[in-house]
């Protein structure tokens, strides 16, 4: 090799190596940005299995408010009703599992209708990853101030004389379990007229196309205080500060009957643990503020909780024991 080539050579083997460390620059820039993207970067949806109106519907709207301002992203409602809850709950299910398509739901979709369908279009337990349970609620036993009827022993004497008929948002939902319990034990006939959601069910009572239903106090407490329904009863363990005259299920005689209610966010299994722990702690954040906390949460009855993942999957088990029983007292057939 002559020194002319042996210089040309080098030039070239230099050329190479530059053009290799330049590729390699670049595209450690272009992956960059991937690796340490943020989530989210764009819309995400919170898919909520009810009408639009009823406590579910209203708390999600007021989250998805907040995370649009936490995130710097939409968020947006998808309100997907219908065949107890599995139309919302199998658009979840199906999505792709990265963060941006949630469900927010009751618990009537996690841990009642395993026990209540013999065929669901998905299987709860392994269809999503728990992210955080979001409240506990506060239910009443509502019934139209025509009837009359001021507490559960005068119900069941006012049933025993003739049918009566209590407005529920379908089979496992917490009216069908708390009215069919209540006939199991008192021996009383009381006939179940399902509507779309808890909402239009209380509408109904209102209206006096049904006599009573269970109604969440975010949506019940203002006609009751009103006079415009009844409540004669609540669903927890201390009286409610905003109804204190209202006896609980347990004072009443019923304590083995009160169905737990409780509101909590899902994202399809498979989720990256650190969006879900992102979320969760995004979400419990805002449910715990304050002022949230106190115009969405306090003043209607709820109880905030904003548990972890694991927390929350703890919880989904021990309720999964609770709704066996309940169900099993209330002598549902799984459909």
């Amino acid at each position: 090799m002559t020194r002319c080539d042996e210089h040309v050579w080098e030039t070239n083997v230099t050329t190479i190596i530059r053009v290799c460390f330049f590729l390699a620059v670049a595209s450690a820039a272009l992956l960059r940005p991937a690796i340490a993207e943020p989530f989210p970067t764009r819309v995400v949806r919170l898919v909520v299995p009810f009408p639009a109106g009823g406590g579910v519907d209203v708390l999600a709207r007021a989250i998805a408010e907040r995370l649009s301002k936490t995130w710097g992203q939409t968020v947006v409602i998808d309100n997907k009703a219908g065949a107890g809850t599995m139309i919302g709950g199998e658009a979840v299910a199906r999505s792709a599992p990265d963060g941006y398509t949630l469900l927010v739901t009751s618990d009537s979709t996690i841990t009642s209708n395993p026990f209540l369908y013999k065929k669901q279009l998905f299987d709860p337990a392994t269809a999503f990853t728990p992210v955080t349970q979001l409240i506990d609620m506060a239910q009443m036993v509502v019934v139209h101030p025509s009837l009359p009827a001021n507490s559960l022993q005068e119900l069941v004497a006012l049933a025993k004389q003739g049918r009566l008929n209590y407005g529920s948002y379908g089979n496992g939902s917490s009216p069908n379990l708390l009215f069919e319990s209540l006939k199991a034990k008192a021996g009383v006939d009381i006939v179940q007229v399902p509507f779309r959601g808890a909402a239009p069910a209380v509408v109904a009572t209102l209206a006096n196309d049904v006599q009573m239903t269970l109604g969440g106090a975010a949506i019940a407490g203002a006609y009751v205080t009103a006079g415009k329904l009844k409540a004669l009863a609540t669903g927890r363990k201390e009286r409610l500060t905003s109804l204190p005259d209202v006896p609980t299920l347990k004072e009443a005689g019923f304590s083995e009957i009160d169905p737990r209610t409780w509101f909590g966010i899902f994202a399809p299994a498979g989720t990256p643990s650190d969006i879900v722990a992102k979320i969760q702690q995004d979400i419990a954040s805002i449910i715990n503020e304050p002022a949230f906390k106190e115009r969405y949460i306090d003043s209607v009855g709820y109880g905030a909780v904003g548990s972890t993942p694991e927390a929350f999957a703890a919880f989904i088990g021990a309720d999964l024991d609770y709704k066996r029983e309940l169900i099993s007292i209330a002598r549902i057939e799984p459909e």
